[in-house]
């Protein structure tokens, strides 16, 4: 019977453990062939800031295969603008980042006045997390995503408005006020603190 030392033990466990981290990460920021042929594309490679502008002071590095940023304010942003499209996107925040993902954006620095605001905020008294800000609350029913991954998803067609996290239907309006405009990811908001991080970002336009 094979016995092993504790020291083997450890470090074959160390080695496998290794081993799952690095196969998790190189799943992460790919799409699948499925995925692929249905028009999907990566808005984050998972190694650079490459095909993101980045709008603000916010301080967005690339850390373990995510979009991160844990203090100013600002955005990334696409150079190319999208009309009609699903996107989705995982998140971690903690319990201080006021974070979002802005669609339909003008012109200039994003703003929940020039593009469409999902927030990223459980806290915020009127449009939680999951809400369209200045648009539709997710209010009463208000998510609970703080210090764990979620899931973000984000139709646009038309005046037609869903969002949804991690698969449950947040909300789901008609709007008509923007049809088209950049994608930005927001880091800070009003109180410019604590800690987001994006990744498998990936949209396709219908």
């Amino acid at each position: 019977m094979l016995r092993l030392s504790c020291t083997t033990l450890a470090l074959l466990m160390l080695v496998f453990g290794t081993l799952l981290v690095e196969a998790r990460q190189a799943s992460m920021n790919t799409l699948s062939p499925t995925e692929s042929k249905a028009g999907w594309t990566l808005l984050f490679d998972g190694r650079t800031l490459s095909g993101l502008l980045p709008n603000g002071n916010a301080d967005w590095k690339v850390e373990d295969g995510t979009l991160t940023a844990a203090k100013g304010s600002g955005f990334l942003v696409t150079p190319k603008t999208y009309a009609n499209f699903e996107l989705k996107a995982d998140f971690w925040a903690d319990k201080a980042v006021n974070s979002g993902i802005f669609v339909r954006c003008a012109e200039g620095t994003p703003g929940a006045m020039a593009c469409y605001e999902i927030n990223i905020f459980d806290a915020h008294a009127e449009w939680p997390t999951g809400s369209i800000n200045n648009t539709k609350s997710v209010l009463p029913n208000k998510p609970n995503t703080t210090e764990k991954w979620n899931t973000l998803e984000i139709m646009a067609d038309g005046n037609h408005l869903v969002v949804k996290v991690n698969g449950t239907t947040t909300v789901d309006v008609q709007d008509a006020r923007r049809s088209s405009g950049a994608i930005a990811l927001q880091e800070g908001g009003a109180n410019a603190s604590g800690l987001i991080r994006f990744r498998n970002v990936k949209i396709r336009s219908l």
